[in-house]
């Protein structure tokens, strides 16, 4: 008897485990529960969207016949609001009632909104996560409007710069001594930060809003700041009560293994909704971040459809860029540093009993590939040219043996 999968979300994570089905299961029915009302896309773009450099059909994660060529069924503007883990069922937002023999939670994440005081005064509020929140957005701007992004972190910052040149001003808070403080240390978010200023960026560190009155917020530093339009960008939590409500194990994240299983069985999870083992560090942590998502994706549907796979060299990762300067971070900063600078670049190295743990590269990001799976592979430095590796990246510098399995032919 064909199987039943359903997949609650349609992110990355979802199409990831799509795919991961389908390559050993053809027969079995997919349904994906969306509670957007377009098909996955590249969630990193609707920056690009406000800039007018990307436009909806050209943002889709997949050609648009995808979800036909693969049997899917699309329950697109509905939410998930239980699993019954004993009927086997998901239970909708409508009431209806969707049977599985497999399911995969990839719901994600959802802004972080603190209770600030008086923030029900504020007449025009909205985070930015996701294309629904970009098209708002940009039906609330204007040439002549102030904006104001509470937040410094990726999310904040991706807007500010999709803003840029379409607003009167642009004004960030963070309650943090620095931008980006989740992903640089403090010498690179200088960088980053003398970048944003120089294109005109008001940023106020180390200060954030405490209460608001209409269109303006008071500050913890006694100042005010007036604006027409409010983004809350101070962070994200990952939807984690589907699975904690029927029982299962969670922290910060839906807690999965290597295999993407939650505690409960037949039920899986992928994506930004989970925490899993950092494999740089060994710590659990949630790693929201897209290539995890869609590795952890598809080895849960490989999983659901009957194989035994396993995803367990998950990274923190992140690359952006503002304004033509670009930065990259993976692993874990952690070590023993080695580190190259030059104008307007610097690279860091951190390494740990005879591997790479973590690096951040800011200005100059080419080749950064390299050293990303040393970190995912936990390659033994000393079995590798890593002295040259460090200044001049290549994969010859890897050994014949190791370019030989990777390329093929002989080196």
């Amino acid at each position: 008897m064909a199987k039943k999968y359903v997949i609650i979300g349609n992110g990355t994570a979802a199409v990831g485990c799509i795919e991961g089905i389908r390559a050993h299961d053809m027969d079995g029915s997919i349904t994906v529960i969306s509670a957007e009302k377009h098909p996955a896309y590249c969630r990193p773009l609707i920056s690009y969207y406000l800039e007018g450099k990307a436009v909806p059909e050209r943002m889709s994660y997949r050609p648009d016949d995808f979800y036909d060529r693969n049997g899917v069924k699309v329950i697109y503007g509905e939410s998930a609001e239980k699993i019954d883990a004993d009927k086997k069922q998901v239970v909708l937002g409508n009431g209806e009632k969707v049977d599985y023999d497999s399911v995969c939670v990839a719901a994600g994440s959802r802004p972080l909104v603190p209770p600030f005081e008086g923030l029900d005064t504020v007449p025009v509020k909205l985070p930015f996560m996701t294309l629904d929140d970009a098209q708002a957005l940009e039906a609330a701007i204007s040439e002549d409007k102030d904006v104001f992004i509470v937040g410094a972190g990726l999310i904040g910052l991706k807007c500010a710069e999709g803003l840029y040149g379409r607003v009167k001003s642009i004004t960030v808070c963070d309650l943090a001594d620095r931008v980006l403080s989740s992903i640089l240390d403090v010498e690179t978010a200088e960088m980053m930060k003398k970048c944003l200023e120089d294109n005109g960026m008001k940023l106020m560190l180390s200060d954030t809003a405490t209460k608001f009155d209409g269109n303006v917020a008071y500050m913890k530093s006694g100042k005010t700041v007036k604006f027409d339009v409010l983004v809350l960008a101070v962070g994200v939590r990952a939807n984690i009560s589907l699975v904690k409500d029927a029982g299962g194990d969670c922290g910060r994240g839906i807690t999965v293994d290597n295999h993407m299983a939650t505690s409960l069985s037949d039920i899986y999870a992928a994506g930004d909704c989970t925490e899993s083992v950092d494999y740089s560090s060994g710590a659990v942590k949630v790693m929201a971040i897209m290539p995890n998502a869609y590795m952890q994706g598809h080895c849960a549907g490989e999983n659901m459809a009957g194989k035994d796979v396993t995803f367990d060299n998950g990274i923190p990762m992140n690359a952006i860029g503002f304004f033509g300067f670009h930065v990259m971070s993976a692993g874990t900063p952690d070590g023993e540093l080695w580190e190259e600078k030059s104008t307007g670049s610097s690279k860091k190295l951190f390494t740990k009993d005879d591997r790479l743990v973590g690096f951040i590269l800011a200005g100059d990001t080419t080749r950064a590939g390299i050293y990303t799976n040393l970190i995912r592979n936990g390659i033994s430095l000393s079995s590798i040219d890593f002295d040259t590796i460090k200044s001049a990246p290549n994969i010859f510098s890897f050994g014949q043996e190791y370019c030989r399995n990777s390329l093929g032919g002989v080196v």
